[in-house]
Formats: structure tokens, sequence, C-alpha cells
């Protein structure tokens, strides 16, 4: 079995290595590593709680302000870049929602073309995500674990399959409106609604999730470095001039341990590294590969 200084001095003659570490070198002497990088943004857009409130005032507005700053060109599923010729292609809007109440699943010809029609009908908003995920340099996921989403998955895979950085915010999940009406019903001693309420958090299921864990599949597709449990908004409010909203109320209740735009405040001076669990010590990360015109 090698040694780790064997191991080391194997890790430090792998020309690959070399030549993340000559990257990694050029862009810390650049100290504007995100300049002309891509990053697509994904995270819940179907069954959030208001999808006209998550397109105007969602964290992708913010993030997407943020790294703006630094030069970075921000793909935004809710505002698509428009695909020369095809001027609305993949567009989503508040109709979206309302073309799927459409399906169904009648056993007949009808029924049979009702799901292709609907089928076709989103498979350009599919298209156009992962043709956006494909040629960014990186990605922002935005992951509550109280919310269902396909489309993000299906994103995050497709990243890690090519290598890419995947930044993962996973936030406290609490539920205070449920806690309050438990408490409001047992002092009324109504256990009929009681047991009605506790049924409807069996059923929905309402799962609190206060210290903010990702899913385990996450964790094994996810390398530890890229997790985040919140954006760290606080600490930027008065600089962008952001209001108030439900999203600065949970980071006031769960302050982060490890918010995402200091993360990225410091990326953009250098290249982070990543801890190798077998050398049991931080090594380059050449996750990181920007293109730079061939100047780095």
């Amino acid at each position: 079995m090698a040694t780790k200084t064997a191991k080391k001095a194997s890790t430090g003659s792998d020309p690959i290595k070399k030549a993340a570490r000559k990257v990694t070198s050029a862009l810390k002497k650049k100290e504007n590593v995100l300049s002309g990088s891509t990053v697509y943004l994904s995270g819940p857009m179907d069954f959030v709680a208001s999808r006209a409130d998550e397109k105007a005032y969602g964290w992708r507005n913010r993030v997407g302000q943020f790294l703006k700053r630094y030069g970075v060109t921000v793909y935004d599923p809710w505002n698509k870049p428009p695909v020369a010729g095809l001027a609305h292609y993949g567009k989503e809007d508040e109709f979206s929602t309302n073309k799927r109440n459409d399906w169904t699943y009648e056993d007949s010809g009808q029924g049979d073309r009702t799901r292709a029609e609907l089928c076709a009908e989103f498979w350009p908003t599919l298209h156009i995500d992962l043709r956006m995920t494909d040629t960014a340099d990186f990605l922002v996921a935005f992951c509550p674990t109280n919310v269902y989403s396909v489309g993000t998955v299906h994103e995050i895979v497709m990243a890690r399959l090519q290598h890419k950085p995947v930044l993962f915010v996973s936030p406290p999940v609490t539920f205070p409106a449920y806690g309050d009406l438990q408490a409001r019903l047992k002092k009324s001693g109504d256990k009929k609604a009681s047991e009605l309420l506790d049924t409807v958090a069996a059923q929905a299921p309402l799962r609190p999730n206060p210290g903010a864990m990702p899913s385990m599949w996450y964790m094994a597709l996810i390398p530890g470095h890229y997790f985040f449990d919140g954006f760290g908004f606080a600490k930027y409010m008065k600089q962008f001039g952001w209001k108030r909203g439900p999203l600065d109320e949970r980071e006031k209740k769960f302050p982060p341990k490890r918010p995402l735009l200091p993360y990225l405040e410091k990326l953009n001076k250098a290249i982070p590294k990543r801890y190798d669990l077998e050398l049991d010590a931080y090594v380059d990360n050449d996750e990181w590969l920007i293109f730079d015109d061939g100047e780095v």
C-alpha cells in the first residue's frame, strides 16, 4: 500500500494535475476568475408556491445580479436567452401550468393524442434548459427538500457527468404555521381537528429539515466542498438595494453557516482547493475549467 508521501509524489508527477495547477495559478494571477464565465441557475419552478412571485422576486434575481458584477453571463430559465430564428422557443410563463391541466390518462385514441401534444409542447422547454446547462461553466442549484423538482435533478446530473462544479444550496426547511396551528388546536381541545392536521402532515408529507441536510443521493453525486446552507444575502442588502422578503426572514432565523455569496466572492479571486480524502489534504480543483480565449 502506497504511503501518503508516495501518493503525493505520484500526484505531483501526473501531467493532468500539473496542467490543472498551471491553470489555477494563471487564474489566481488574473484576480478576476469568473469574468467571461457562464452560470446556469437551476432550481424548482413548477411546484413553487407562486410561479409569478418566484420569477419576479426569487433567489435567481439576486444571485444573477451578484454574479453579473463579476462579468458572468447568467442563464436564468425564467428569462431564457433568445434563440436565433426561434423567438419564443422554450419560454415559460403563467400559462405553462394551465396547459398541463389538460393532461389525461384516458385510454383511447383521443387520450393518446392529448398526451402526445402536451409532451411535444413541453419538449422545447426541456431542450433549451439542458442546452443552457450544457454550455454553462458551472451551476448554482437551489434545492429545498420540501419542493418537488425533476428538472433540477436532471440538470445537476447532466452537469456532474461533465465534471462541472455544481454549487448546491440546501436551506433549512421548517413549517412554523403548522406548529402554530397544531398548538392552537391542542389548546382548543379539538381532537378531531388535530387528528386531521396530523393526517395532512403525513399525506403531504410535511417533513421539517432545520439542519438543511441534503438528500443522500446528492451527497454521493456532488463533492462535499460544493454544499451551502444558504446564500448570505444580509451582507449585501444595502450594496444591491435588495428589499427584505421571505428569503431574508429565513436566513435571519437560520443564519447560514456556509453561505454561497461570500464563497463566490472569494472564488472570483482564486479557484478554491478541494479536499482529497485519500491524501487527507487540500489539492488543486481541476473541475473549474473556465476557458479564456487562450489567455490562460
